[in-house]
């Protein structure tokens, strides 16, 4: 077992690299396997999406590949340490939306006298100019996303982790996120792994969507989307892509539910 952080003196094929990744618990019945051999790269800027079941295990992936947990089995390596977004925004209801921003920075060790700079430009890059003063609960859901993916990125990270963080949010308001978030991922270069259990929200996003098996989670299949960005969810080549994952998917469950 190991999770690692490539160094500079290594050089950087993949933002995370998973080898025969295993995970299970304890539980009073013995031990519960939760993750099998997953093996999976993601490459330097690139965009993967994991998809699958409830309860497959996609969220047990996402922590081990964040280091808030350790594989059973297998080797983990991440270039850096990466950031993660969760599905709830998390934000200090104490703190306004630039000051949750620079406290990611205070522990990022940015300078005090730098920080509301970058805190505003960051709130810049995701269309939230002026909302520096604003507290969480001033803010819309969609803007509290906004703000928490400021603060994903005020960590510098080379990898961000993102564990279904429109779910919550009305179909108008994630729509606009996925072309938010599509534009930043570009801008910014960052890798990005983003875990999700919409077939649509999966294909409008990814370069490369990989499906996970029901529990014992494994690698089912793995799609690359050679649709041109920017994409809609209604788009004709998305619902395509979109049928033949569900149907695979679908297999996926039944082949469980049989067990």
């Amino acid at each position: 077992m190991a999770t690692t952080l490539a160094t500079a003196a290594e050089p950087v094929v993949h933002a995370a690299r998973l080898e025969n990744v295993s995970k299970s618990y304890t539980t009073p019945g013995g031990q519960q396997l939760v993750l099998d051999g997953i093996s999976l790269d993601v490459a330097p800027g690139e965009f993967v999406t994991l998809l699958g079941a409830s309860g497959c295990g996609k969220s047990t992936l996402l922590n081990l590949v964040a280091g808030l947990d350790r594989p059973t089995s297998g080797s983990l390596t991440t270039d850096g340490r990466p950031a993660l977004m969760f599905q709830e925004h998390a934000l200090f209801p104490w703190l306004t939306a630039g000051k949750n921003i620079e406290l990611a920075l205070k522990l990022g060790g940015v300078p005090k006298p730098q920080r509301r700079a970058r805190a505003e430009e960051l709130l810049e890059l995701v269309r939230l100019k002026g909302a520096y003063g604003k507290r969480v609960h001033e803010l819309s859901g969609g803007m509290r996303q906004r703000v928490a993916l400021a603060r994903a990125l005020a960590q510098e990270s080379k990898l961000l982790l993102m564990d279904e963080p429109f779910a919550a949010l009305d179909a108008i308001t994630r729509d606009v996120l996925h072309d938010e978030l599509t534009r930043i991922w570009q801008e910014t270069g960052v890798s990005v792994l983003f875990v999700t259990h919409n077939v649509r929200e999966a294909v409008r996003l990814a370069q490369r969507v990989v499906l996970l098996s029901s529990r014992p989670g494994r690698v089912a299949r793995e799609w690359t989307v050679d649709i041109p960005q920017p994409r809609r969810i209604e788009d004709a080549p998305v619902a395509e892509l979109s049928r033949e994952i569900t149907e695979v998917l679908r297999g996926e469950i039944r082949r469980h539910g049989q067990h």
